[in-house]
């Protein structure tokens, strides 16, 4: 028992297939061109600019003083020498926020010709306030047995 199965062809079906073919190969051949954007001077600035920098005190460099820029997680510390660069670009009005224990801490507003810092902080008291209370004994939680 042989059957044969004859398809037919609808020519809207073949029509459509043709277009399709051709629309994607007309579209991936085609060159793709970029715009360019002439920047001024102005907006350089407004995009941002690498700030560095030497912190010290009245002896000499600070190692590992901390600078973070106000409001953000971003942030470095200094090298043996006292310099540091900050590993993200600033714009005009971000605030550095200089600290290290046992000075001063200050703050930097970072203007429009700022690319280098160089900062000496000054001491400040530390004090520790309270004391360790020995009054109460020191219990162990082990059962005696």
């Amino acid at each position: 028992m042989k059957t044969h199965v004859k398809l037919t062809q609808n020519p809207r079906l073949n029509m459509f297939g043709f277009l399709m073919t051709f629309l994607m190969a007309f579209m991936g051949l085609n060159p793709v061109y970029a715009q360019t954007s002439k920047v001024a001077p102005t907006q350089i600035q407004q995009q941002g600019r690498t700030i560095k920098g030497v912190i010290s005190n009245a002896e000499g460099p600070l190692e590992s003083a901390s600078i973070v820029l106000k409001g953000s997680n971003t942030g470095t510390t200094t090298d043996a020498n006292g310099e540091f660069t900050f590993p993200k670009p600033l714009t005009t009005g971000d605030v550095l926020l200089i600290t290290y224990l046992g000075y001063e801490p200050q703050n930097v507003i970072i203007k429009d010709n700022t690319t280098f810092l160089r900062l000496q902080l000054t001491e400040d008291l530390v004090e520790f306030i309270g004391a360790v209370n020995t009054d109460t004994p020191y219990k162990s939680k082990r059962s005696k047995e």
